[in-house]
C-alpha cells in the first residue's frame, strides 16, 4: 500500500466542502490513516512549499494557506499518489476532467480546494512536514 497526502484547502473548507470531497475520497477507495484541521502557521506554510520560493505566485500562496482551516489526510491505497492526481483533477479546473474534485468544486486556477503529493518522494516529505509539527 502506498500513502500520499491531501489537503483540503481554506476556499473549500470556508464553503463546507469537507464532507463531499471527504465522500469522494472514500467513495475512490481510499482509506484515510490520519486526519487533522488545523491555520497553517506563515512558518509552516513556507516550510510546506518551499519548492516554490521565489516564483510570482509564491507570496499569493503562503497569504491563502495561512487565511483559514485546512483539513490534511493520509491517504492509503495501491497507487495512491496517481490515483489521488487522478481523482482530484488538474490545477485549472476549466480544463480539468468531469467529477474531479477540482473541477467540482475548485474556484479558479489559484483557489483550486485541494492540494494532491505529486510523487512518492514529496508524499513522504509533505506528511512529515503536516503531521510531525
Amino acid at each position: 500500500m502506498q500513502q500520499t497526502l491531501a489537503i483540503i484547502k481554506p476556499d473549500a473548507v470556508e464553503r463546507n466542502l469537507i464532507g463531499k470531497i471527504i465522500a469522494m475520497i472514500e467513495n475512490d477507495n481510499f482509506k484515510i490513516k490520519r486526519m487533522k484541521l488545523i491555520q497553517m502557521s506563515k512558518n509552516l506554510a513556507e516550510t510546506f512549499y518551499y519548492v516554490h520560493k521565489g516564483k510570482p505566485f509564491y507570496d499569493k500562496l503562503i497569504k491563502y494557506m495561512t487565511s483559514g482551516d485546512i483539513v490534511a489526510l493520509v491517504l492509503e491505497k495501491e497507487n495512491a499518489v496517481v490515483s489521488y492526481r487522478q481523482l482530484i483533477g488538474t490545477t485549472d479546473p476549466s480544463t480539468a476532467d468531469e467529477n474531479t474534485i477540482r473541477k467540482l468544486y475548485a474556484l479558479d486556477k489559484s483557489y483550486n480546494s485541494v492540494h494532491g503529493s505529486d510523487s512518492i518522494e514529496n508524499a513522504k516529505i509533505e506528511i512529515s512536514i503536516i503531521f510531525d509539527n
